[in-house]
């Protein structure tokens, strides 16, 4: 093993990860983010036309996949 790769390891052993949003809070960030979605989707049906896909199509696919995932996060997938 390189001693730069050890002393890495060693090293992150000290500092733990921190995510950017928290347990406690993924529940209300994937949920604002699905309603903002939900939000911009109806923005888009009003608007059809190749704007209407970079302002509020491409957003708004984009907060619907990110806070999908938050809320599995958050609230768990039971099958």
């Amino acid at each position: 093993m390189d001693s730069s790769l050890h002393e890495l390891w060693q090293t992150a052993s000290g500092s733990p990860f921190q995510p950017t949003v928290g347990k406690g809070s993924q529940f209300w960030v994937g949920f604002l983010l699905l309603v903002a979605a939900f939000g911009l989707t109806g923005s888009f049906l009003l608007k059809r036309s190749l704007a209407g896909v970079t302002y509020f199509g491409l957003p708004a696919s984009l907060a619907l996949a990110i806070g999908i995932v938050y809320m599995f996060c958050a609230v768990g997938v039971y099958v």
